[in-house]
């Protein structure tokens, strides 16, 4: 098993197979994972197998190492198609998220203005206003929502605490359609050695109607791309993600499919 931990406060760029080329930004330790979420398909393995020992990244240190980037990439001509918030867990969890996103929306003003800003999320803390009012200004605000079935949640997201996906669906609502759902499908087993597949209209079907509740400005339906800490997992077909991209355009909501 092969798992990615990244640097941080910045990684990359990289080749984002949703976004273009991606300079990452990374919230949390760099030795380690810290997330409200233990997912079984996580390219950055389980929570407790990446138990950090360094503090996250200041505010200050975020800012100062992404200006020197951005000014390195600007020297060769090289500049981002988007600056993302992700890496080793809940980029939202940051106590500085919103004076960090400020930063980020100045920065990417000044030296890369065509560069969209996005944060890649598991939702779990839309709640708070001050991330709300954050991500209420990124370009890309990109929510997390598996499935609406609170048996597979507990199964193949694993959150760390309480969990209400129907808390969640609702505080989706409030951003008014200025968010995209992004939603994994995969086939196999579980660790335990329970079914996963969320492909079929039992999942498809009550997902799709709370993402019309929603009404995001799009979907990214995608599945896994990299290695999992769960060796039985599948990739869901390019046949069955065109399916319920397919489906989510017949609802009036752009849709976009990743292999």
């Amino acid at each position: 098993m092969s798992t990615v931990i990244y640097p941080s406060p910045i990684f990359g760029p990289v080749h984002s197979r949703r976004l273009g080329i991606s300079l990452g930004i990374n919230l949390q330790p760099a030795d380690g994972k810290v997330c409200t979420f233990d997912c079984i398909y996580c390219e950055c393995g389980f929570n407790h197998n990446h138990i950090p020992t360094l503090p996250r990244p200041t505010r200050t240190e975020v800012g100062l190492a992404l200006k020197e980037k951005l000014e390195e990439m600007k020297t060769k001509g090289i500049l981002p198609d988007v600056l993302t918030f992700a890496g080793n867990g809940e980029p939202t969890s940051h106590p500085d998220f919103a004076g960090i996103i400020e930063d980020a929306i100045w920065l990417r003003n000044r030296y890369c203005p065509e560069a969209k800003v996005s944060v890649l999320s598991n939702s779990t803390f839309i709640h708070r206003e001050e991330v709300r009012n954050a991500l209420m200004k990124v370009d890309n605000n990109i929510l997390k929502l598996d499935t609406v079935d609170p048996a597979y949640i507990k199964k193949v997201d694993k959150p760390a605490g309480h969990y209400d996906v129907n808390s969640i669906i609702e505080g989706m609502k409030a951003f008014e359609g200025h968010l995209i759902i992004q939603t994994l499908f995969m086939k196999g087993t579980s660790d335990e050695g329970e079914n996963v597949d969320n492909t079929a209209d039992e999942y498809v079907l009550p997902w799709l109607e709370k993402v019309k509740e929603i009404a995001p400005a799009e979907v990214m339906v995608y599945t896994i791309d990299r290695e999992t800490p769960t060796p039985s997992l599948q990739k869901a077909t390019p046949e069955e993600l065109d399916r319920i991209k397919n489906m989510v355009i017949a609802a009036g909501i752009p849709c976009t499919a990743s292999y």
